[in-house]
């Protein structure tokens, strides 16, 4: 669906497995996944779909369409020391989600100031998202493969239609970087995810009050030769 707001996507995401992984079970090599996809993974699919340094996407809700089932498989993950071991991952299994979202300029890139021109950015994003993204979609993880299409944000029927407050606990929202606080510092957001009817609203990152340090970190540069220009982009998709 195109929507009437110019910096806005709706689309619905797939796929037969997923691992948005909760942190805490990594520990001895064992990984478990979230009941439902964080806000951060929702933002790096996005942004597979288009993204340039010049805009910040913002995920508004997510409506999950699927019960939520989950399915462990051992596998042998390779080591870094060279060989393998056994370990064991829980999956999501047979995934359907429904997201909103939308972007806006990075005011804290007033380098990448000759980019932002309105319209252009929007354009690109919709043909992208009827493309199937301009870069491979992954739910969580590289073996989880993910599939985007344009879609009505809350049409159809949906799983958890008519069940009310479920209490998903506390989780990741996701990571403060220095190019879009303007701040040196690598910050990672956590809060209490609620799903109501199947819908999950998530707060904008500045709404987050759990915040903890993770390391100093300065923002990639970049200049005008190395960013391709919205105008050259759009002709090279055949667009005006």
């Amino acid at each position: 669906m195109t929507s009437k707001y110019k910096n806005e996507i709706q689309f619905e995401l797939f796929g037969d497995y997923a691992l948005f992984t909760d942190p805490l079970t990594k520990i001895g090599g064992e990984k478990l996944s979230y009941s439902v996809p964080t806000y951060q993974a929702l933002k790096g699919i996005v942004e597979s779909i288009y993204w340039k340094p010049t805009i910040v996407y913002f995920i508004d809700e997510l409506r999950v369409m699927k019960p939520i089932q989950m399915e462990s498989k051992g596998v042998r993950p390779i080591e870094y020391g060279g060989g393998n071991t056994l370990a064991h991952y829980t999956y999501l299994k047979d995934v359907h989600y429904q997201v909103r979202a939308h972007f806006e300029f990075n005011d804290n890139r007033p380098d990448l100031a000759f980019d932002r021109i309105d319209g252009k950015h929007y354009s690109i994003l919709q043909r992208s998202l009827k493309a199937g993204g301009r870069r491979d979609i992954f739910l969580g993880t590289r073996e989880c493969q993910g599939y985007v299409a344009p879609c009505e944000f809350g049409s159809g029927e949906g799983f958890y239609d008519g069940q009310e407050e479920y209490q998903l606990g506390t989780m990741i929202h996701g990571f403060n970087y220095p190019d879009e606080t303007g701040f040196n510092q690598l910050d990672v957001r956590l809060w209490r995810a609620v799903m109501n009817n199947g819908y999950i609203k998530f707060p904008k990152p500045e709404e987050c009050t759990i915040i903890r340090p993770i390391k100093e970190m300065e923002p990639k540069k970049f200049s005008p030769n190395q960013v391709q220009s919205v105008e050259q982009l759009l002709l090279d998709l055949g667009g005006e």
